[in-house]
């Protein structure tokens, strides 16, 4: 079992239902589809400030990273990244991973509590 997040480059929607839906348009446009795109500069480095904290699983020896898939920049593509977390280790991994999108302009939404974050 896993803890998602998504994290995205644009405004902040206006109420956590709108923000879910926001999110699924996201998700389909860039996750689910055939097209390779590489992650936007400030999704990248979103993505390097949670590796400055917690190591990538595809590097993790210690099994002390809270990422369920790798490599985490994988998980990214565009303005938008969709990424899981070990359920075990969720509660301080997601609320690091939900904090950090806002000072970095961009919106955090919590696909299991279905709101934004933080």
């Amino acid at each position: 079992m896993s803890y998602d997040l998504a994290v995205w480059e644009g405004d902040i929607p206006g109420d956590d239902v709108i923000a879910g839906k926001v999110c699924t348009q996201l998700y389909d446009r860039y996750i689910d589809t055939d097209e390779d795109l590489p992650p936007s500069p400030r999704i990248a480095a979103y993505v390097a400030a949670l590796l400055e904290r917690w190591v990538d699983i595809t590097e993790d020896e210690e099994d002390t990273s809270p990422w369920s898939t790798g490599p985490l920049i994988g998980e990214a593509a565009g303005p938008f990244i969709y990424f899981p977390m070990r359920y075990s280790m969720a509660e301080e991994a997601s609320a690091y991973a939900a904090d950090l999108p806002a000072s970095m302009g961009l919106v955090c939404y919590d696909l299991q509590a279905r709101r934004l974050r933080p």
